[in-house]
């Protein structure tokens, strides 16, 4: 099993962030689209290692053009030398419309399409086809050799989708090289929902399991000692409290019998009660969720309910030794 860890976002670190990871044995170096670009940091940790993939976890695909996607995809990998992952990610409607001014419609097929643009895109640029990609959301007809990239030794960047409904888990399956699964996802979940959407896209593509990669950023939740691992008990029952106040995520809840809770915890989100939240998060729910223990019980937890389905991970260990980090990453890494 792969195991991912993350970098800041303040570009003057990350070098020195990167080269640890690396010598961790980390396997890939994250970065998310929050209050900062996703892409510089990993240009940054491309420049400062040799080994370590490099994944955007993620990027949002939709405020953006699968052009411009096409394009950064493409210089990263090159820059890393066939390292870069591109994981993308929808966001939401209100995110996109209010937030990028960008157009918002069926976010699965739109998805699907979008990915498909940029791989026309790339085909043109790296094996020479014509870019005649014309669809019903985006258009691409127009390369000449002037904007044609000719740094090409390492091809086009792989991809990976996040996703959490069965509608755009199969497009990922169909049209990705991974899935990048929420961490708003309960093993039920992933057993009966996840895996089967999968199997549907890769059965319209042609492709087996062999060819894919399901990273899923477990929660962990765990402490150098009582103290610590209480706190990162609260911490976490607020985090799983945030996401299950989202409407389009109660079927996960759903799927360990608690989608009534997501009915009260949007209630409770729309006035503001978010530290009150988390205790609605009862012990069931918590490790239904997340995989909780002292920290050498973590590896061992997350091999048993979660090795025969997730190719990589990623947790928050930095509340523990660095000893103790290194330790859960060797464990898992090996296993």
């Amino acid at each position: 099993m792969k195991v991912d860890g993350g970098v800041g976002w303040e570009l003057d670190k990350v070098g020195a962030q990167a080269r640890e990871l690396e010598e961790m044995g980390y396997s890939g170096i994250m970065t998310a689209e929050t209050a900062h670009d996703p892409f510089f940091p990993l240009l940054v940790a491309a420049q400062n290692t040799s080994r370590i993939e490099l994944v955007t976890s993620i990027a949002v695909a939709f405020a953006r053009t699968p052009m411009v996607l096409a394009n950064i995809g493409h210089d990263l990998n090159a820059a890393s030398k066939g390292r870069f992952i591109l994981g993308l990610g929808s966001q939401i409607k209100p995110h996109i419309t209010k937030r990028f001014s960008m157009p918002w419609s069926n976010p699965a097929p739109r998805m699907r399409e979008f990915i498909l643009a940029m791989r026309a895109i790339w085909a043109n640029w790296h094996e020479g086809l014509p870019l005649e990609f014309t669809g019903k959301y985006y258009t691409h007809t127009l390369m000449t050799p002037f904007f044609t990239p000719t740094d090409n030794q390492y091809g086009a960047p792989r991809v990976f989708l996040a996703a959490v409904g069965a509608l755009m888990t199969e497009v990922a399956g169909e049209v990705a090289d991974g899935v990048i699964i929420h961490a708003f996802t309960t093993e039920k979940y992933l057993r009966e929902t996840t895996l089967p959407a999968l199997e549907r896209g890769f059965a319209k593509a042609g492709k087996s399991r062999r060819d894919f990669e399901i990273s899923y950023p477990v929660f962990v939740v765990t402490g150098a000692n009582e103290k610590e691992l209480a706190d990162a008990k609260v911490a976490t029952r607020k985090q799983i409290a945030f996401y299950g106040s989202t409407p389009a995520y109660r079927p996960v809840l759903e799927s360990i019998g608690a989608g009534e809770l997501q009915d009260e915890l949007n209630r409770m989100s729309k006035q503001g009660r978010w530290d009150e939240m988390g205790g609605l998060i009862t012990d069931d729910i918590l490790t239904a969720f997340a995989v909780v223990g002292e920290p050498q019980t973590i590896a061992g937890q997350i091999r048993v309910r979660y090795g025969d389905i997730v190719d990589r991970t990623s947790a928050a260990y930095a509340n523990i030794p660095k000893a103790d980090r290194a330790r859960i990453i060797a464990e898992l890494t090996a296993a």
